[in-house]
């Protein structure tokens, strides 16, 4: 791959995610803090993109990839969430938000598979190249995260515009893109391929069948986390903290290059047994740490993100790549895609708003909503161990292949992690 192209595909996928860290870390804390609005409301807001997620297979499959060139598809996407953005930073009740809220996610949600399909489509060996491609979009995070942190714009709309801005600057940008065909043009798409129901007869296998279910309920506390997070630490007054949470990016890459060797001298079972007790380590320490004595431990917190995502859902993916054949290989990442970031993600941002609301009280002389955060926080703790153990119990690793390779042929419907 040519130095030019290089550059292109990383100011790409710089851009795609920065699009996404810029406003999507802080939107809890505008909405609670500001707008007023409840944790179911707000939990609402955060499954925009899970139900986004849940939809843009079929638009991807069936539309996007058989009918239009992928770069300019990505361009009309991001200029029309640009323009769905903006206008959910304006003032529209709570019901009007979530409308325009769900239609940017449905224009944005379907990109992060396209853009991709547009790095394979033009890497000779993406398995070696994509890699250093896709590390951009955690720097493009990142860059959000502390560009909000130190300005001090969380409780604002300001990042909700900033991310139009940057969306329409995407879109205008995608149109510069080596032209990229559809890859379906021609050949007959069913919603079982994109759905990657072939893959079902995976679940036949005990231990699949119990990974799978693992990774449906593990999502619902791990929505507790980004809906809920930057919130929390406002709150209680940590400062700057949409830019200490992106050490949480910054633990992701360390973890992630790290985790081969992990791989090979635990196995795949303890690997996600570390991953899914991170979960209930970083909600413990969130439950009882503060902004000043304590404050280490929602520092600790945060850097564990590293390991609850890498630990777990990557880990998973390769585990999913191995346990599936050739043939089936890109459905089951699709299906696991459709799993996670779709229907656990739902369930997650929903159940998380209404404990929340059940944690929720005025203060009669005030007037002002007080939220019981370490209740709250050991809600999603309690239930990321229930599923570590039964995990522990159910899932047999001797089944369960444990090479420390990334997948062969990587989906472009599996969502990456911010």
């Amino acid at each position: 791959m040519d130095t030019t192209l290089r550059l292109k595909l990383s100011i790409m996928m710089f851009l795609q995610y920065a699009i996404w860290g810029v406003w999507y870390v802080t939107m809890g804390t505008y909405l609670g803090q500001t707008l007023g609005f409840s944790g179911t409301v707000i939990g609402l807001a955060y499954s925009t993109t899970a139900v986004a997620a849940m939809i843009s297979p079929f638009f991807v499959g069936m539309i996007a990839d058989r009918f239009f060139a992928n770069q300019k598809m990505l361009g009309v996407l991001h200029i029309a969430g640009g323009l769905f953005l903006f206008l959910a930073s304006q003032t529209l009740g709570e019901t009007g938000f979530l409308w325009v809220l769900l239609l940017y996610s449905l224009c944005y949600m379907p990109t992060l598979a396209l853009t991709n399909t547009l790095c394979f489509h033009h890497m000779r060996d993406p398995e070696r190249q994509f890699p250093g491609v896709r590390v951009l979009g955690t720097i493009g995070w990142i860059i959000a995260g502390l560009t909000v942190g130190f300005l001090q714009l969380e409780p604002t709309a300001v990042p909700l515009k900033i991310g139009a801005v940057l969306s329409v600057l995407m879109g205008a940008y995608c149109f510069a893109l080596p032209n990229t065909p559809p890859r379906a043009a021609g050949k007959r798409v069913t919603a079982r391929d994109v759905l990657g129901l072939d893959a079902l007869s995976l679940l036949k296998e005990r231990s699949f069948l119990v990974f799978i279910i693992s990774c449906l309920l593990i999502c619902i506390p791990l929505a507790f986390y980004y809906a809920f997070a930057n919130r929390f630490l406002n709150d209680i007054g940590v400062a700057n903290a949409a830019a200490k949470m992106t050490m949480g990016q910054v633990s992701e890459i360390f973890f992630m290059l790290v985790l081969p060797f992990f791989l090979i001298r635990w196995g795949i079972k303890k690997v996600l047994i570390v991953g899914m007790l991170a979960w209930v380590i970083r909600y413990v320490l969130f439950g009882f740490g503060d902004a000043e004595s304590m404050v280490f431990m929602l520092y600790a917190g945060i850097i564990l993100h590293g390991i609850c995502y890498d630990f777990f859902f990557v880990a998973g993916q390769i585990y999913v790549n191995k346990k599936a054949s050739p043939e089936i290989r890109g459905a089951a990442q699709g299906f696991l895609a459709f799993i996670t970031f779709g229907v656990g993600a739902f369930i997650g941002s929903v159940f998380s708003g209404r404990i929340v609301d059940a944690f929720t009280t005025v203060d009669p002389v005030t007037e002002v909503a007080v939220l019981d955060w370490q209740s709250i926080w050991l809600v999603p703790a309690g239930m990321a161990a229930v599923v570590m153990v039964f995990f522990i119990l159910l899932f047999n690793e001797k089944s369960a292949p444990a090479v420390p390779t990334p997948p062969a042929e990587p989906s472009p419907d599996a969502a990456p992690a911010p």
